[in-house]
């Protein structure tokens, strides 16, 4: 029987400011991609978050991206390679900080937003920001873009990593996600994001827009926090994955 991880990104809330429905997703996901201050999150929202996710069994991992708050990490940015591998290091330090004083554990790492996507397209990106982490946290499994430069970068690395796919994202047929700006690119419909996903796992490939089929390693679906569905969509993922004989637990590393 096949089994899939579902994974959400969360602690992007910043002060008196409140994104998405943490508490909710924790109690429909497995794994919990939680920001690190750099695009979103402060250090009592990390706390909460981290706390909260280990009280429900979720398993924790650094979610880092470009230094930019205001734009959410979703502005493709050109910084100085050593001075983004410290911006990492820096970010995922005081997460595997921040989770030890929560008598939890930091698992994995998962990229945020447009770091992530430039990442997917430049394997010497990917692995400079990878080598980053694991200098700080060398055991960390690196959740990457099925099928991307991402994953030729930790098989390059010889690190353990996990692939992913995402329930509300269109994809480009070299495997990339379509990009936000254009009609389409993010799914809203709780129904039919359920139903691409256990298409895709039963498939055990990415199907893009054109209906392309990319065999690759699915062992986690991303369902994102941040948009007005959020909630739905991952509990239609969920049911609709159980229903299809799907089992859901937390990701394995593997290498290779």
């Amino acid at each position: 029987m096949p089994y899939v991880d579902l994974n959400a990104d969360m602690g992007e809330s910043f002060g008196p400011w409140t994104m998405g429905d943490d508490a909710a997703l924790l109690s429909i996901v497995t794994s919990a991609n939680i920001a690190c201050g750099g695009h979103a999150g402060d250090a009592d929202v990390m706390a909460a978050t981290m706390t909260l996710a280990h009280q429900n069994s979720v398993g924790i991992g650094a979610h880092p991206g470009f230094m930019d708050l205001a734009g959410f990490g979703r502005n493709r940015m050109s910084v100085p390679r050593a001075t983004l591998q410290n911006q990492i290091r820096y970010q995922v330090a005081a997460s595997v900080g921040m989770a030890r004083a929560s008598g939890a554990k930091v698992r994995h790492l998962k990229l945020h937003g447009a770091i992530a996507n430039m990442a997917s397209e430049d394997e010497n990106l990917a692995r400079d920001l990878y080598e980053a982490a694991l200098s700080v946290t060398p055991d960390l499994i690196i959740m990457v873009l099925a099928a991307t430069a991402q994953q030729d970068a930790v098989r390059a690395l010889g690190c353990q990593w996990a692939g992913e796919i995402f329930a509300d994202r269109a994809y480009n047929d070299d495997a990339t996600l379509v990009d936000r700006s254009k009609p389409g690119a993010v799914i809203h419909d709780a129904n039919l994001a359920g139903q691409r996903m256990v298409n895709m796992v039963q498939a055990g490939a990415i199907i893009t827009e054109s209906g392309k089929h990319i065999p690759t390693q699915i062992d986690t679906i991303c369902l994102h926090g941040d948009t007005a569905e959020a909630v739905q969509i991952a509990a239609s993922v969920r049911k609709q994955l159980e229903a299809a004989g799907v089992t859901l637990r937390q990701f394995e590393g593997h290498t290779g």
